[in-house]
């Protein structure tokens, strides 16, 4: 039990909480600002969405930088490396999105035979949006925002 503890409490880190925190925040911003741009501007839907995407995928970055990982890159370059790791990592785990998804709803679909075909598909999603999630957090962690060691000779 007491091992269940320490890692339930390791699990549920500062860094987490605040993951988890911003990604509802960067849903919302996704969701908000595709449905002002399409209702309010008159926009195209796919045109609005993919700008809703855009504009999240920013705030994910500056709000993963500041308050989740806590960069330590100080210079021009630094975080031009870093903002380009952030969005290599997000285009990697978009395409396992596409790809996911795309398994799970044409190979992977007829095992949901008691479900509608929309049904099946947000269970997919769902499922999909789980593992992106997971993943973006430990790219983030490890690749993107690495903490860098100085070993001083």
């Amino acid at each position: 039990m007491e091992k269940l503890k320490k890692l339930i409490k390791k699990i549920w880190s500062k860094e987490v909480i605040f993951y988890l925190i911003f990604g509802v925040l960067t849903t919302l911003v996704n969701i908000v600002v595709s449905y002002v741009l399409k209702s309010f501007c008159h926009m195209e839907g796919n045109l609005a969405s993919t700008i809703g995407i855009i504009t999240s995928i920013l705030f994910a970055y500056f709000t993963n930088r500041k308050w989740v990982f806590i960069s330590q890159a100080n210079t021009a370059k630094a975080k031009l490396i870093e903002f380009g790791k952030f969005m290599l990592g997000r285009a990697f785990t978009m395409v396992i999105e596409i790809v996911g998804v795309f398994l799970l709803n044409n190979v992977i679909h007829s095992f949901y035979g008691i479900f509608s075909d929309n049904i099946a598909y947000l269970i997919n999603k769902v499922l999909i949006t789980i593992i992106v999630i997971i993943l973006n957090f430990f790219i983030s962690k490890f690749f993107a925002f690495k903490k860098v060691v100085n070993v001083k000779n």
